[in-house]
C-alpha cells in the first residue's frame, strides 16, 4: 500500500494537486456488500473474463485507504434491486455519512409508492447526492413513480449519479434514450452520467452538451480493462476535451479489478493537459458540491 500511496502522490503531483474527489465510491451494508462482491465473482461468464475485487477490505480500512491515497472527498454509493429496500439503505448512508465527514452524504430510490415521501426526507436529512442503478434496479427512468422524485430533485439542484449506460452488459431500460426523456421533461435536472455512459458514450456525450446539469463521470473508462471491451472512441478526446467543466473523477472502490492509481493515470494519460485533469481530478466536483 505504501508503493502504491507514493504511486497516487507523484500522479497528483505531476498535474500540480494536492487532493482528489472521487464521485463514484461504494460505502454499504455488510451484507449488501457481500452480495455485490459474490456477484463480481461470478461475472465472468457475463463478462467473458474474471473480475476479481481489488479492494475487499473491512469498512475502515477502505476509508483509510482512499485517506491514504489522498482523496479527499468521495460517495457511498448505494442502490436498490427490489422495493421496500431504498429507505433503509438511505438511513443507513446517513448514519455512515455522519461518522464519516469526508463522505459525500448519498442517498438512493426505486420506483414504488413511498420513493416521493422517503427522497423528500432524504433531502431533508442533508443528502448531497443520489445513486439510480437502472441496469441492477431494472426499471426505467421514465417509469410514473419516479415523476415526483425527479422532480424534487431538479428543485433540490441535487446530484444523481445514474448508471443507464449499457456496459458492463445491457439491461432491459439501459441506453441514452429513457434519460433522454427524463430530461426533457425536467431541463435543469442534475445527472452524472456514470462510466461516461459506456458503451453509449457519443450519445451522453451529446446529452451533456445539450442539457446544462447533465455531468460525466470517468469510472472506468480509459483504463486497459475497459478498453479491452469497451473502448472509448478516440475522435471524441476533443469533445471529451471541450466539455471538461463538466467531467467528474470517479473510480468504482472497492469494486475494481486493478489498483486505484490507474484509475488516475488512465486519466493523465489522455494528453488532455494538466488543467483539465486537475479539473476532472477535483476542481469539478469541488464546485458542483461547494
Amino acid at each position: 500500500m505504501d508503493t502504491e500511496r507514493a504511486v497516487v502522490r507523484r500522479l497528483l503531483d505531476d498535474v500540480g494537486l494536492a487532493a482528489i474527489i472521487d464521485v463514484h465510491t461504494h460505502f454499504m451494508p455488510k451484507r449488501v456488500l457481500d452480495k455485490v462482491w459474490a456477484y463480481f465473482d461470478g461475472v465472468g461468464p457475463l463478462t467473458g473474463r474474471p473480475w476479481p475485487v481489488a479492494y475487499r477490505l473491512d469498512e475502515q480500512a477502505r476509508v483509510a485507504t482512499l485517506r491514504d491515497f489522498g482523496v479527499a472527498a468521495f460517495s457511498s454509493l448505494v442502490y436498490p434491486h427490489k422495493p421496500d429496500m431504498a429507505a433503509w439503505l438511505n438511513a443507513w448512508s446517513a448514519q455512515f455519512a455522519a461518522i464519516t465527514p469526508d463522505c459525500l452524504h448519498t442517498a438512493t430510490f426505486y420506483p414504488e409508492p413511498t420513493a416521493a415521501e422517503y427522497v423528500t426526507r432524504a433531502i431533508g436529512d442533508g443528502a448531497r447526492v443520489f445513486k439510480a442503478h437502472v441496469q441492477v434496479g431494472d426499471y426505467a427512468p421514465t417509469d410514473p413513480l419516479l415523476a415526483p422524485v425527479w422532480a424534487a430533485l431538479e428543485q433540490a439542484g441535487i446530484p444523481t449519479v445514474i448508471h443507464a449506460g449499457s456496459g458492463p452488459a445491457p439491461g432491459t431500460f439501459t441506453g441514452p434514450g429513457p434519460v433522454a426523456e427524463v430530461l426533457e421533461r425536467h431541463p435543469s435536472l442534475r445527472l452524472i452520467i456514470a462510466h461516461l455512459g459506456m458503451p453509449e458514450y457519443r450519445e451522453f456525450l451529446d446529452l451533456a452538451q445539450r442539457f446544462s446539469g447533465v455531468y460525466l463521470d470517468t469510472t472506468m473508462v480509459f483504463t486497459d480493462f475497459t478498453e479491452q471491451l469497451h473502448p472509448f472512441p478516440r475522435r471524441e478526446l476533443p469533445r471529451l476535451e471541450e466539455l471538461g467543466d463538466k467531467v467528474l473523477f470517479g473510480s468504482d472502490f472497492p469494486n475494481i479489478p486493478y489498483p486505484y492509481h490507474h484509475s488516475i493515470e488512465s486519466i493523465t494519460r489522455l494528453g488532455l493537459g494538466d488543467q483539465w485533469c486537475r479539473k476532472v481530478l477535483h476542481d469539478n466536483a469541488f464546485e458542483l458540491f461547494s
